[in-house]
């Protein structure tokens, strides 16, 4: 059985085994955690780092969670939302006045939350993503493919620099400096968008499926969206480039432990460790509906909130690769798994194996 480090409590013994089994059943490396009421009753890690198995995964050790990334950048938007300083029921022409270009004038800021605002696709060369001025230009251009709020269509690249240009002209800073300073300094979460140089020797590298190199294509729908007939690969994602660069929707690099804990925030009411980032209202924000149907781009039925996928009473979302965060506010708890080893799309439990991992101690817990 694969060695399993970090600490738990016993009533939740179910969930490193679960890691453990994923370790077993061939993947590299991977780590867990399960916050209740702010605090961590699940902190496990396991596997490596690289894909030669050489470097053991440390408690420090980071990754790319790729899509797990828009819940971070949609609570930016959420606490300004709840400081009064964005209105989700306004132009999103409000604050980014080139954005009324090519019939956009009604795209309203809670469209870009709920993947409704009708530009779902990257039509740009990979190498303008590395570019926040270029990127953002490209889809203020942009004439919407549907009638804005008529439909869903996940918004898998661009939702990032669409969410993250309104927190930008608002604050003034960088979607990634606003959460470093405004979300993950005063929680003191290890998490990441734009990723220094300092923190290059922390980070797992994604590993491909097996039978798969670092050409494989990003053709999942929740992974990055093709770019100009080539799609995003597991290369781009392991570059340089990527790590430097602010791509709201899907290069945030962290661990469980620091997914879990700032989604805590939306799992307790706003506040973790007497840091409060948002009132309970503003928090429940997050699991409005506002889009329940079929999906465009996902090809499934789908319920949208603001920034969150919902299923049934709880919200969250997955990430290219198989990480995931789910929150339960009625348990006030939160669940976050993350790994280096990419599967299959169509064969990929693993998310859900941990979730379920994690329900007997909960009762346990409550009892």
């Amino acid at each position: 059985m694969a060695d399993i480090h970090g600490s738990y409590d016993d009533l939740f013994s179910a969930v490193p085994g679960a890691l453990a089994a994923l370790l077993d059943g061939g993947d590299v490396g991977g780590s867990v955690a399960v916050f209740v009421d702010g605090e961590a009753v699940v902190d496990v890690w396991g596997g490596f780092a690289d894909a030669e198995r050489t470097v053991p995964w440390q408690r420090d050790t980071i990754v790319n969670v790729y899509s797990v990334t828009k819940t971070m950048t949609a609570l930016c938007a959420l606490v300004l939302a709840d400081r009064g300083e964005l209105d989700l029921d306004a132009p999103v022409a409000r604050y980014w006045p080139e954005f009324a270009a090519a019939g956009k004038e009604g795209v309203l800021v809670r469209h870009l939350l709920a993947h409704t605002a009708g530009l779902p696709e990257w039509d740009g060369p990979v190498a303008e993503i590395y570019d926040w001025p270029a990127a953002t230009a490209r889809l203020a251009a942009r004439a919407p493919d549907w009638e804005p709020g008529s439909a869903a269509g996940y918004h898998s690249l661009t939702q990032g620099f669409l969410v993250g240009e309104v927190v930008r002209r608002i604050s003034g800073r960088s979607p990634g400096a606003f959460f470093a300073d405004e979300i993950a300094g005063p929680l003191g979460a290890d998490f990441h968008l734009g990723l220094g140089a300092e923190h290059d020797g922390r980070v797992a590298l994604t590993v491909p499926p097996p039978s798969q190199d670092e050409e494989y294509a990003a053709s999942a729908p929740d992974a990055p969206a093709g770019t100009g007939g080539t799609p995003l690969r597991v290369r781009d994602g392991n570059s340089v480039a990527w790590r430097r660069a602010q791509i709201p929707a899907a290069s945030g690099f962290g661990n469980a432990r620091s997914v879990a804990l700032v989604q805590s925030v939306m799992a307790c009411g706003g506040t973790v460790g007497g840091v409060r980032l948002l009132s309970s209202a503003g928090c429940a924000r997050a699991g409005e509906e506002q889009f329940d149907g079929e999906d465009r781009v996902l090809g499934r039925p789908m319920r949208w909130g603001l920034g969150y996928g919902l299923f049934g009473s709880t919200f969250g979302w997955g990430g290219w690769g198989g990480s995931l965060v789910m929150i339960e506010p009625e348990s006030r708890m939160t669940v976050a798994y993350v790994t280096n080893q990419m599967r299959e799309p169509a064969q990929d439990t693993r998310g859900l194996e941990v979730v379920m991992s994690v329900y007997d101690g909960l009762k346990g817990l409550r009892a």
